[in-house]
């Protein structure tokens, strides 16, 4: 029995054996690179940002990629001792710099996605967590404090130290404390890269931890494409994503990446609870 996760029991045959297979998530990486349309996003945050100024792309792709994980629940798996469990909760984890600078400290955030949860209150709790990190002397709590412990130990020391921990998270039973804010204990890992005017990239996903996948969000550019034969300048973002082929298959993840492209179709799916079935047409 694991604290923060469910056993799988729907488990098939074949997901089973490829967990024999290949028993590392790292070398269970399955890459997708895709284009996708956020022209009525655009129009839609403007509107927005009319009431609500801070409001920002990566609020929304947050909750985008929220109600995916509600509407196709394999996503928020996970493969740890040879079986597949379930996350109890959404959450979402990204890394954010105290300050905009080469020497600048990361600290990482998690974000829970009650069921609840809307794009007002997501957008809010992301705006306060990332404010209260880049506060002058900010305290340092849960991993991003036993982080900076253990990297000042010897060598002699804390590699052995890390290597019981590795042992731990692998049997489930890493304390509370060293799950707090850690990135790797999440349902999903994102990282906005347009921010910094750069392409997506195909980050890899880590042994370590409880995490199945990772996107990654490029610059959003004006892109000419055909519709209906005629040809239109569109706003287009490129996305990133990694995948752990274990928790579910190809068919299964290109319709998750379909159902993003249908909310950032329709954002006005994005006001709704956060775990609010979406059919899509």
């Amino acid at each position: 029995m694991r604290r923060d996760a469910y056993r799988a029991k729907d488990v098939l045959g074949m997901e089973q054996i490829s967990i024999d297979l290949k028993p590392q998530r790292c070398i269970s990486n399955v890459y997708i690179n895709q284009k996708l349309d956020v022209t009525n996003l655009e129009k839609y945050l403007k509107e927005k940002k009319k009431n609500n100024p801070d409001l920002t792309y990566f609020h929304l792709f947050m909750t985008a990629l929220g109600k995916v994980i509600y509407n196709r629940p394999k996503i928020n798996r996970f493969v740890a001792d040879r079986h597949i469990w379930i996350h109890k909760e959404v959450v979402i984890a990204f890394v954010a710099k105290v300050k905009f600078d080469d020497k600048s400290e990361e600290l990482m955030i998690q974000v829970p996605f009650k069921e609840e949860d809307t794009l007002d209150s997501i957008s809010q709790y992301i705006y306060d967590k990332v404010h209260k990190a880049r506060e002058e002397n900010v305290e340092k709590e849960g991993a991003n404090d036993i982080v900076d412990t253990l990297a000042k130990l010897p060598n002699i020391i804390r590699v052995p130290v890390v290597g019981f921990l590795k042992w731990m998270d692998k049997k489930g039973i890493l304390p509370a404390s060293i799950q707090q804010d850690n990135l790797y204990y999440s349902s999903m890992i994102v990282s906005n890269l347009g921010t910094l005017h750069s392409p997506s990239i195909l980050h890899n996903i880590n042994d370590f931890g409880t995490c199945s996948v990772f996107v990654t969000m490029g610059e959003i550019k004006d892109e000419e494409v055909l519709i209906d034969g005629k040809k239109e300048i569109r706003k287009i973002v490129d996305f990133g994503i990694n995948l752990d082929e274990r928790i579910a298959d190809g068919f299964y993840f290109i319709k998750c990446v379909k159902l993003i492209q249908y909310i950032f179709d329709h954002p006005e799916l994005l006001e709704g609870k956060v775990s609010e079935k979406i059919e899509i047409e």
